[in-house]
């Protein structure tokens, strides 16, 4: 699977993939990352890509030249490229969002920088629209690499054990449970007993009502969706 960044800053992007999962995944070829940066199609002499908001505002805003022509450049080398934008006004990325992403071949990743991007640019280009909060960040790289990373974890065999993906947080909009290992005693703190008595039957049940504790305290909106759907 390939992922392009289209950002100003590729420096700040290129450390988070040299080291660990991401890295190993991308030495055996399951993923790919490349970057493109939109001062490079930029028509103006000093390579500029930002300009004054129409109409008044503050701050400066990604001009639609540069941005168009990076991304006609990606799309006549990749037809089935799938664009999003990077963008506080999106839909909030989830996990079910990731696995699905994680099905296609090529997404590219539009980050904004200053007070954001010429509206004609993402109208035009996009074609999702993702924020991973509702809060503000000083441009869409950090949000991008978010994304890439859930959706990367769920590409066939970049984890080394595929079977973790089935029991982490928010499948079947769960939360995990409680997970321990070695001493099981830490400072009089006890691993939970049932745990290391092998009776996996019970340590599954004993898991599952322990996600749905977890799950009511901290997440009570996912709560409230299972029990509306009876899975409680």
């Amino acid at each position: 699977m390939r992922f392009t960044f289209v950002t100003l800053f590729p420096s700040i992007i290129e450390g988070y993939f040299s080291d660990s999962i991401l890295a190993r995944a991308i030495n055996a070829g399951r993923i790919n990352i490349d970057f493109s940066d939109p001062r490079d199609q930029s028509t103006n002499k000093h390579h500029k890509v930002d300009a004054p908001m129409i109409g008044g505002g503050a701050g400066m805003l990604m001009t639609p030249q540069p941005l168009f022509d990076t991304l006609a450049a990606i799309k006549k080398s990749s037809p089935s490229a799938h664009t999003v934008f990077l963008t506080p006004v999106g839909k909030k990325f989830q996990q079910n969002d990731a696995k699905r992403l994680a099905l296609k071949e090529h997404i590219v990743f539009v980050s904004g920088r200053y007070e954001g991007i010429d509206e004609r640019v993402i109208e035009s280009e996009a074609d999702e629209l993702f924020s991973i909060g509702d809060f503000i960040l000083t441009g869409g790289e950090l949000a991008s690499m978010v994304m890439c990373d859930a959706i990367s974890r769920n590409v066939e065999n970049v984890l080394g054990n595929q079977e973790s993906l089935t029991i982490e947080s928010f499948e079947e909009a769960l939360l995990e449970a409680p997970s321990f290992t070695k001493p099981v005693n830490y400072e009089n703190k006890e691993v939970i007993s049932e745990f290391l008595k092998g009776n996996h039957s019970n340590i599954t049940a004993l898991k599952r009502e322990l996600s749905l504790c977890k799950t009511k305290y901290f997440r009570p909106d996912l709560y409230q969706k299972i029990k509306t759907k009876g899975k409680l």
